[in-house]
């Protein structure tokens, strides 16, 4: 069969088409192609000829595209580099001196529990428990700055703060007397007209200044052979058993009984509130008064471990014995053990808070029996570190 020229154009329009396609080469000869003049006739001389198919020409233009490249491989961008991690460093533990009253005894068991169990470390605190050399000693250290804290009776805490000593009580951990009058006596009963003629031997101010005058009238102590006190410091068990006294007027009733008792010496109690002392708190923990401001936060740390220490005693009051005599061997005497339950039921709850008129009720005592001349205000003696 013959082909037309026109047919054979239009083969050769598509295979160069495909070629150039191909090779990424694109033309408008498919614009051509599909232009309206594609499928029209004309009409010459009277006969019908199929138009010619428009041919790209070497004018024609011709898009060439780059060859596509291969994708390049992802750029990772790595995050700049953080410096190693160093340790963080604790802050400073604050060191706190604390001096005790007595010897490490029963009484000091919620110190004692706070430390084992690290409750002041978990308060930032560093404390290290002194023993005086003297029951004197403490409240002239804590005035002189040399101790931070220190532990007394709050009798003592009135004295000192009438004479202007710079001292605040800033919680309790013992909230009721533990010293009493102790008679080394045979006598089943001992009436209290008995004591007027004893010779009395003191620890402290508290016993020569607040507890022998009520049980010695004035009048009595004028007289030639009146014995004057002695001041016999820690060895009040010894002084008795020698018999060189008769009675220690602030002995500590929860040890020296039992004391005196296990030596085969009968002895008597007379408690401070057969004589019309006041009750008060037996043994309080002070601060230095000029301190108030810039220590008031740590106060309230150190309380906050005592507190603590104290709920756990008495709810677990064997497990706490059993973890003092194990941190502190001198503990495990008789004596003490048979102390702890005493000492259970005297212990303070919520340490720092202040009962306002057991402290103004004894200011109002030491101004009826003419010891101090006029009351002080509670915020001289007493406050609650937590309050402030």
């Amino acid at each position: 069969m013959r082909h037309s020229p026109a047919c054979s154009r239009l083969t050769l329009t598509l295979i160069v088409t495909a070629a150039l396609l191909a090779f990424g080469v694109t033309t408008n000869a498919s614009e051509e192609l599909n232009s309206p003049t594609a499928e029209t006739t004309s009409e010459t001389n009277g006969e019908h000829h199929p138009a010619e198919l428009n041919m790209p020409s070497l004018n024609t233009r011709v898009e060439v595209f780059p060859p596509l490249l291969p994708l390049a491989e992802p750029t990772v961008v790595e995050p700049p580099s953080l410096p190693l991690a160093v340790p963080l460093v604790p802050p400073p533990m604050r060191v706190l001196n604390v001096m005790l009253d007595w010897y490490l005894s029963p009484q000091h068991a919620a110190l004692i529990v706070a430390e084992a169990k690290g409750l002041y470390a978990l308060q930032g605190l560093d404390v290290h428990l002194h023993t005086p050399a003297d029951p004197s000693l403490p409240i002239k250290l804590l005035s002189n700055g040399e101790v931070d804290l220190a532990l007394t009776r709050q009798p003592l805490l009135h004295l000192y703060a009438h004479e202007g000593v710079p001292i605040v009580r800033i919680g309790t951990l013992i909230e009721t007397p533990l010293t009493a009058v102790i008679v080394a006596d045979d006598r089943d009963t001992l009436p209290l007209d008995a004591l007027y003629g004893l010779r009395y031997g003191f620890t402290t101010r508290e016993g020569r200044d607040i507890v022998i005058p009520a049980l010695v009238p004035e009048a009595l102590q004028q007289i030639d052979d009146y014995i004057a006190p002695e001041n016999v410091h820690f060895e009040a068990g010894q002084a008795l058993g020698e018999e060189r006294l008769d009675a220690i007027a602030d002995a500590l009733y929860p040890i020296l009984p039992e004391q005196l008792a296990n030596e085969g010496i009968t002895n008597h109690v007379v408690t401070l509130s057969e004589l019309g002392i006041p009750v008060h708190d037996g043994l309080i923990v002070l601060g230095n008064s000029d301190a108030t401001g810039r220590q008031t936060d740590t106060w309230a740390r150190f309380m906050i471990a005592i507190e603590e220490a104290s709920q756990w005693i008495v709810e677990h009051p064997q497990k706490a014995w059993e973890l003092m005599v194990a941190t502190h061997p001198v503990l495990d005497t008789p004596t003490n053990t048979q102390a702890w339950d005493d000492i259970l039921r005297r212990m303070a709850l919520a340490p720092a808070a202040v009962d306002t008129r057991r402290y103004q009720r004894f200011e109002d005592y030491l101004v009826d029996a003419g010891i101090v001349d006029d009351a002080l205000p509670l915020s001289r003696l007493a406050i609650d570190p937590h309050a402030r």
